[in-house]
């Protein structure tokens, strides 16, 4: 059932749309802005329906707060306002709401208006997630990694969270694929993307395909030994799976890996801490590849000792 939050100081007018909608959707109410605010970045809401009258703040100092957030500038906002003012209503249709009801409410075309934009967040979310979710593996794909990464660098580094970074690559896989063929290739990704994933299930991890072959992934909070040793062990369960290889390249499919971890400050650059990674997984490649590699910090380097791959 889709949900639906109503965010009103008049708690008589909020139970009112409550009664109205509850019975084709979940409805919350909140009493004030801020109450509202923490709703809406808490919740898995389809719609809001917030009143432009209210005290300490407006609905349209709310509606800007939501805008600005990437975990609610996708919600579609109804305002509810008894005001008839034609600024009132421009103002909020430019500053990103989808409509307008008044006071007092006229049940059929409230209802109307919450059915359709609910209706058209439903398709524009399918459509979202058709765009963010690689087809092949059914992780998040790379247009997904640039969303979230960029809201989990801003969160890391206003909590003084430690960030990491990974980077995931399958060794000597064009080799694989011209002696294997490309249908053989696109089910050892599938493979190795299942397995990661099956690690990486916290709501801190996020994990991508970066392109190709290539996978990347991210942890919030984690601090570079535990970050460390937890891609060793990914490292490890990959070679454990015993896909062949190719005859006289290696006996398994594997993976290098090059990771980088730093509490993050203001002046810091998340594209400098992407480059650290792919440098250690250069570095993993070059030593030999089935390995991890990875700078912490301090700018430490530690190395994963093992045997080369030629």
């Amino acid at each position: 059932m889709d949900k639906i939050l109503v965010i009103d100081d008049s708690l008589l007018q909020a139970e009112v749309l409550k009664t109205l909608l509850s019975e084709d959707y979940e409805v919350t109410v909140c009493g004030t802005a801020k109450e509202g605010l923490s709703k809406a970045k808490t919740g898995s809401y389809s719609l809001i329906l917030l009143d432009v009258v209210m005290p300490y703040m407006d609905g349209f100092v709310l509606l800007k707060e939501l805008q600005e957030d990437i975990g609610t500038k996708f919600i579609p906002v109804i305002l509810i306002t008894s005001l008839s003012d034609m600024m009132h209503e421009q103002k909020g249709l430019i500053m990103g709401a989808v409509d307008y009801i008044t006071k007092p409410f006229k049940p059929l075309i409230v209802k109307a208006r919450v059915n359709t934009h609910i209706k058209l967040f439903q398709y524009r979310k399918q459509f979202m997630k058709d765009a963010m979710i690689d087809e092949l593996t059914g992780i998040p794909n790379r247009r997904s990694y640039e969303n979230v990464s960029a809201s989990r660098w801003r969160e890391a580094v206003r909590l003084g969270h430690s960030f990491t970074v990974c980077m995931i690559d399958i060794d000597k896989f064009k080799m694989y694929n011209d002696t294997f063929g490309h249908p053989a290739g696109d089910k050892v990704i599938a493979s190795v993307a299942k397995t990661i994933s099956s690690y990486l299930r916290r709501s801190t991890d996020f994990f991508a395909r970066y392109g190709g072959e290539e996978f990347i992934a991210i942890f919030l909070g984690e601090d570079a030994p535990s970050a460390y040793e937890f891609m060793k062990k990914i490292r490890t369960s990959i070679e454990m799976l015993h896909i062949p290889h190719c005859s006289g390249i290696s006996e398994w499919v594997t993976v290098s890996i090059g990771g980088a971890t730093i509490v993050p400050r203001e002046s810091d650059s998340y594209k400098d801490l992407l480059k650290k990674a792919d440098d250690m997984l250069y570095i993993a490649k070059q030593q030999g590849r089935n390995r991890v590699i990875w700078n912490n910090e301090t700018g430490q380097q530690w190395q994963e000792k093992r045997e080369r791959q030629d």
